[in-house]
């Protein structure tokens, strides 16, 4: 038998092209498929474009495996999924997406921060967020150049937030919010929210309150808007836990009146509920978007069963390579009991407000799911 004989092991179908010295060299790492190329056109569906991505590389074929995923959990009823909601998401315009997953079924447990039940709060009793420009130097979205300062001069980055602070205007990068959404936000928890908890409740008990009030104000104000997600959670008996609740305005308005009322928060209250929810589980799976305390309080939810996630699919904007806690992996997780080690799971990296709309929008459509 001759070294280049394509019995000898190092055949093309293990992946052993021969060298340029017509030898077969056997290889143990490379004998995945080639890259192919996508193909878009126009009129092609998001779940059409997913599947192009999964011919790609880097972190196209990533998006693809993570449709796929999130697609197999959605379409199986023995699986329970909960949902991590970080960051400034509802602000953003994610709102809808995340409150059609709840009534759709989707969701069985949120996870979030005060932050984002704040701005949901406010879209329901009809404040809005806006456009906004993040620097001087950025055109107005609704049309015109760069501002001046009086002296006909650019102003600085630092004057452009100095001027937003004069004129009442919280900006979240490139969003603005007027800040007399924030006293109509703290008129309709002091009138439509706490007079139904005066006692001591856990937070998501507090969070259901919160969902109800959202409910009934945004049907009684003839609100345009979706009454979002709180209310959803409410109408749909999801649970919604906020293990941060203290790091928003509504935590603060929440210490704020606890102060001269009955009214108190268990801050341990809920680990017993979202561990008997997990603990009942056939199947669990895991969406996390985001980082930070949404992410950690979802996954470390294992920490407290026998079993740990079948699923786990993460959006985040953060590389793992810091150590830390929003970019680190799912794979990092199986290693401490979080995943299964036969669990599916896909961390997709990116801009979220960019990720999470084609995500659920193509595993939605791969689940069979049709408007």
């Amino acid at each position: 038998m001759t070294d280049t004989d394509p019995d000898d092991g190092g055949g093309p179908d293990d992946g052993g092209d021969p060298d340029e010295t017509g030898h077969n060299p056997e290889r143990t790492e490379f004998r995945e498929a080639p890259i192919g190329h996508a193909r878009v056109r126009g009129g092609m569906t998001v779940g059409e474009l997913a599947t192009e991505y999964g011919s790609a590389g880097i972190g196209a074929a990533t998006v693809d495996e993570a449709v796929s995923i999130y697609a197999e959990m959605l379409a199986r009823d023995d699986v329970t999924n909960l949902f991590g909601l970080a960051g400034a998401m509802v602000p953003t315009g994610m709102r809808a997406i995340v409150a059609d997953l709840i009534r759709d079924g989707h969701i069985d447990a949120l996870v979030t921060t005060g932050a984002n039940l704040t701005h949901d709060t406010i879209e329901a009793i009809g404040g809005k967020h806006h456009h906004g420009r993040v620097g001087p130097d950025d055109p107005h979205p609704a049309g015109g150049g760069a501002n001046g300062g009086a002296d006909g001069e650019r102003d600085t980055a630092r004057e452009h937030d100095e001027t937003l602070r004069d004129e009442g205007v919280d900006r979240i990068y490139n969003v603005y919010l007027p800040q007399e959404h924030f006293a109509l936000f703290e008129s309709h928890l002091r009138e439509n929210v706490f007079p139904g908890v005066e006692r001591r409740v856990s937070i998501q008990e507090f969070a259901s309150e919160l969902g109800r009030a959202n409910a009934e104000q945004n049907e009684e104000r003839g609100i345009d808007e979706d009454p979002g997600i709180a209310a959803a959670a409410y109408e749909n008996d999801v649970p919604i836990y906020c293990p941060a609740i203290q790091d928003s305005v509504l935590g603060i308005q929440a210490w704020i009146y606890s102060q001269t009322s009955a009214f108190g928060l268990d801050a341990l209250g809920d680990m017993t509920h979202l561990s008997d929810l997990a603990f009942d589980a056939d199947r669990a799976g895991a969406m996390v978007v985001g980082g930070g305390v949404p992410k950690n309080y979802v996954l470390q939810t294992m920490l407290t069963i026998p079993d740990a996630y079948d699923y786990a699919v993460q959006l985040t904007m953060d590389p793992d390579h810091t150590g830390g806690l929003s970019g680190a992996t799912l794979d990092e997780a199986r290693s401490w009991g979080k995943l299964e080690k036969s669990a599916r799971n896909a961390t997709v990296v990116g801009d979220a407000t960019i990720t999470l709309p084609l995500v659920v929008a193509a595993a939605r459509e791969r689940a069979g799911e049709r408007e």
